[in-house]
């Protein structure tokens, strides 16, 4: 059952999201937010900071935290194979969005309204996520 960190990065009233490349196992040309498995014997919240440094770049000290969502479980099937996956979402402030540098797992980024979410094909879930972790 794969353990996934989702990481929400925000700057003022806008959201990053992220397209995912070819070259990622799942969810290809799908748009998405920081994300990483989290490894045995490693706490959800350090695979969130490791996924941003390799993701996006920025450095622990380059992101606040802001809240931590509740678990999300749920079932999906990609390219014909079951996954069960568990989700750790966090939100996270960043002060400098022009310092965010895209690596190989995805081919463009965007800071977008928070609502305007449900315009984009997103990973599974990622929606509702962003909905109630920004919800006021």
């Amino acid at each position: 059952m794969p353990k996934v960190a989702t990481c929400l990065l925000i700057n003022n009233d806008k959201l990053l999201i992220l397209k995912r490349s070819r070259k990622v196992r799942t969810y290809k040309g799908l748009w998405g937010a920081v994300a990483g498995y989290v490894e045995e014997n490693e706490e959800p919240y350090e695979t969130a900071i490791k996924e941003i440094e390799e993701e996006v770049g920025l450095k622990r000290e380059e992101v606040k935290l802001i809240k931590t969502g509740k678990t999300v479980g749920f079932t999906d099937f990609y390219e014909g194979k079951k996954y069960d996956w568990i989700i750790y979402p966090f939100l996270f402030y960043v002060e400098k969005k022009e310092k965010i540098k895209i690596d190989w797992e995805h081919t463009e980024h965007r800071w977008i309204s928070p609502l305007d979410i449900t315009q984009y094909n997103t990973v599974p879930h990622l929606q509702e996520i962003v909905l109630s972790m920004l919800a006021k």
